[in-house]
C-alpha cells in the first residue's frame, strides 16, 4: 500500500474519530481519540460491539463510559492487570494447598507416634477390659486419620480444578494478546515476534522463507458504502480464504486494517506464488451477501505481494520488499499476485546481467 493510500485511509479514520467525539460531546483526551479512531477503523471487534450496545441502550457514550471502555479494550495495562489478578489467585491457591499438606503431615506424624506408643503399651496391658478400651481408642484415632486423609484428598481435587481453571484463564489471556478478535488470525504483535524469530533462524540455518502481504482492493470505499458490519464480513471472508489455503506451519496474521501477512517458513518464491494465487482466487470466487437485507453485494478482490528472505535481509527489509510487490499489484490493476521479481530493481538487475 502506498504512503498516499495510507494517508488517505488514516485521515478518514481520524476525521471520523473527531466526529464521534463531537457527536457524543466528549472531552478530546488522547484516549478519546484513540478509542474512536479504533472504533472507526474497526480493528477491535469487542470494542465496536460494546460501543454499539452502549449507544443502542443509552443513545450516546458518556465520558465515564468512554473511560471504562478504554480500560476494558485499549488500556496498555489491561492484560497486565488480568495477569496480576490470576497470579494472585494462583499464589493464594498454592499457599492454601501447602497449609493443608502441612496440617495433614502433622496429623499423620501424630498418628504414627500414637501407633508406636500403642504397640509398647499393649504389650504391658494384661487386663482385657483396659485392652478393649485402648483398642477402641486406637480404632477411633484410625478413623480420624482416614477422615483427615479423605478431607485432604477432596481439597487436592478441588485445588486441581481451581488451578486448571486458572491455567485456562492464563491461556485465554495469552491467546487474546496474540490474536485478532475479528478474524481469529494472529495479530500484528504476533507477526512481528514471529518474523524476527524466523529471520534469526534462517540466518543461522542459511535457509530462506517467503513472506506474503495481501490487501483488500477498494476496501475503504466498500466499508464507507455498506458500513462496518459488512466490512467486517469481508475481513472474515478473506481470513477464511487465507486459513483454507495455507499449511499448518505457516503463520497467518492480520497486519492491520484490511492488510494481511503470511509467513511461509518452508516455501520458495514459486510455491508462495501458488499459495497467493489460490487465496486470491478463493476470495474472488465468493459472492458477498449483506446479512441484514439479503442484498447481493457482488465480489471482493485482493492484491498480493511476495518476497523471499535473503541472508542480508532484516525483518524490516523483507516486509518492505513484499509491500513494494503488493503496491506493484495495485498499480497493475489490482486483483493480482506480484513478486519481488516484478519490481523495477529486479528487472534492472536482470538487464545488467
Amino acid at each position: 500500500m502506498s504512503e498516499e493510500d495510507d494517508h488517505s485511509r488514516t485521515i478518514k479514520y481520524g476525521e471520523s474519530a473527531v466526529g464521534y467525539i463531537r457527536k457524543n460531546t466528549l472531552p478530546a483526551y488522547p484516549r478519546s481519540y484513540e478509542l474512536w479512531y479504533t472504533y472507526a477503523a474497526g480493528y477491535n471487534q469487542g470494542l465496536n460491539r460494546a460501543v454499539n450496545e452502549t449507544i443502542k441502550e443509552k443513545g450516546r457514550v458518556s465520558t465515564d463510559e468512554m473511560l471504562n471502555l478504554y480500560g476494558r479494550f485499549l488500556s496498555p495495562t489491561r492484560l497486565g492487570d488480568r495477569l496480576d489478578e490470576v497470579g494472585t489467585k494462583v499464589s493464594r491457591e498454592v499457599e492454601e494447598l501447602i497449609e493443608s499438606l502441612k496440617l495433614s503431615a502433622d496429623a499423620t506424624s501424630d498418628y504414627g507416634s500414637s501407633l508406636e506408643q500403642a504397640g509398647e503399651k499393649i504389650k504391658r496391658l494384661d487386663d482385657p477390659q483396659k485392652l478393649q478400651l485402648y483398642v477402641t481408642h486406637l480404632v477411633k484415632s484410625t478413623q480420624n486419620a482416614v477422615a483427615s486423609n479423605r478431607k485432604l484428598e477432596s481439597q487436592l481435587l478441588e485445588s486441581k480444578k481451581h488451578i486448571e481453571n486458572l491455567q485456562s484463564s492464563l491461556e485465554a489471556i495469552r491467546y487474546e494478546s496474540l490474536t485478532d478478535e475479528l478474524t481469529t488470525l494472529n495479530n500484528r504483535k504476533h507477526f512481528e515476534v514471529s518474523l524476527e524469530k524466523i529471520v534469526d533462524q534462517s540466518k543461522d540455518s542459511k535457509r530462506s522463507f517467503a513472506l506474503l502481504m495481501t490487501d483488500i482492493d477498494h476496501f475503504k470505499k466498500f466499508n464507507d458504502t455498506y458500513g462496518h458490519q459488512t466490512g467486517d464480513q469481508v475481513l472474515r471472508l478473506v481470513a477464511l480464504a487465507v486459513k483454507q489455503n495455507i499449511k499448518t506451519q505457516d503463520i497467518a496474521c492480520r497486519y492491520g486494517g484490511e492488510e494481511f501477512s503470511i509467513i511461509l517458513p518452508q516455501s520458495n518464491l514459486q510455491e508462495a506464488g501458488e499459495i497467493g494465487e489460490r487465496i486470491r482466487t478463493a476470495v474472488m470466487s465468493k459472492e458477498l451477501v449483506k446479512r441484514s437485507t439479503g442484498e447481493n453485494l457482488g465480489r471482493v478482490t485482493i492484491s498480493v505481494g511476495i518476497a523471499t528472505f535473503d541472508q542480508i535481509d532484516t525483518a524490516h527489509s523483507i516486509v518492505s520488499r513484499a509491500d513494494e510487490a503488493l503496491y506493484a499489484a495495485k498499480n497493475a490493476g489490482r486483483n493480482l499476485v506480484k513478486t519481488e521479481l516484478d519490481l523495477p530493481s529486479a528487472k534492472a538487475a536482470e538487464n545488467v546481467a
